[in-house]
C-alpha cells in the first residue's frame, strides 16, 4: 500500500485562531504580541543601564514563561513603488516626471541590490489548559443511567465555561507583559484574529508578496 505524502496542515501546530487567541492541536492557548524596537547602541551607558535593569524586572516579575521571537524578512516596498508610480502617471510636469521616474528606479535598484531587512519582536504567552472533565468523568455517568442527551448538553456547557476561564487566564497573563513591556518605555500590542492570520501567512509563504505589513508596534506611541 503506497504512503500519502504527508500535506502542509500536519505540520502546523494551529488548530484555530478565535477570539485574537492562537488554539493548538494540543489544546494549548497562545497570545501574540509585537513589541517595538530600540537602538540601544544611540543611548548614553546611564540610559542603557535604566532599560537593562527595567528589561531585568519585568523578567523576574513573570511567574509563567514566555517566547521572544525577533522574526527578520526582506523589506516589501511593492506598495510604496506603486504609489510613487501613481505620482508619476498624474504629474503634468515634464521635469518632475522624470525626477520622479528616476527616484523609482534608484529604489528599485537599490532594494535590489541590497538586502534591506524588516525585523518584527514579538512576545509568545502560553496558558495550557487543565481539564476539568476526567475522562469516564459525569458524562459517563449520566450514559449509565441513560440520559445521554442530557449529558451532552451539559458536557458542552461545561467545555465553554472552562474555555472562557482559560481565555481570561491567558488574558491576565497577556495584560500583564504588555504593562511590564510599557514600563521599559516601549510600546507593545497584543495582536487580533486578523492580524494572526496574516503574521501566520506570511510566516508559511516566505516567497510570496506579504498581504499586509504588521507595523503596529512600530508605529509612534500617541
Amino acid at each position: 500500500m503506497a504512503k500519502v505524502a504527508p500535506s502542509t496542515q500536519d505540520f502546523i501546530k494551529i488548530e484555530n485562531i478565535e477570539e485574537d487567541v492562537v488554539i493548538l492541536k494540543n489544546g494549548g492557548l497562545r497570545q501574540i504580541i509585537m513589541v517595538s524596537g530600540i537602538n540601544i547602541d544611540l543611548m548614553s551607558e546611564e540610559e542603557k543601564n535604566v532599560i537593562l535593569n527595567s528589561y531585568q524586572r519585568f523578567l523576574n516579575s513573570l511567574d509563567f514563561p514566555v517566547q521572544i521571537l525577533v522574526h527578520s524578512r526582506k523589506f516589501n516596498i511593492d506598495n510604496y513603488i506603486k504609489n510613487i508610480e501613481n505620482l508619476e502617471k498624474v504629474e503634468q510636469n515634464e521635469l518632475l516626471k522624470n525626477q520622479i521616474f528616476e527616484y523609482k528606479e534608484f529604489i528599485k535598484t537599490f532594494v535590489k541590490e541590497n538586502d534591506i531587512m524588516n525585523k518584527m519582536f514579538l512576545i509568545v504567552v502560553p496558558f495550557n489548559p487543565i481539564s476539568l472533565i476526567p475522562a469516564g468523568g459525569f458524562l459517563s455517568k449520566l450514559n449509565f443511567l441513560g440520559n445521554k442527551k442530557e449529558a451532552m448538553v451539559k458536557e458542552k456547557l461545561s467545555l465553554e465555561q472552562n474555555k472562557k476561564i482559560n481565555f481570561r487566564q491567558l488574558k491576565q497573563r497577556s495584560d500583564q507583559v504588555v504593562e511590564g513591556i510599557q514600563s521599559i518605555g516601549l510600546r507593545a500590542v497584543a495582536l487580533n484574529s486578523e492580524e494572526l492570520l496574516e503574521l501566520f501567512y506570511n510566516f508559511y509563504n516566505p516567497e510570496t508578496v506579504e498581504k499586509q505589513n504588521l507595523n503596529i508596534a512600530n508605529q509612534s506611541s500617541s
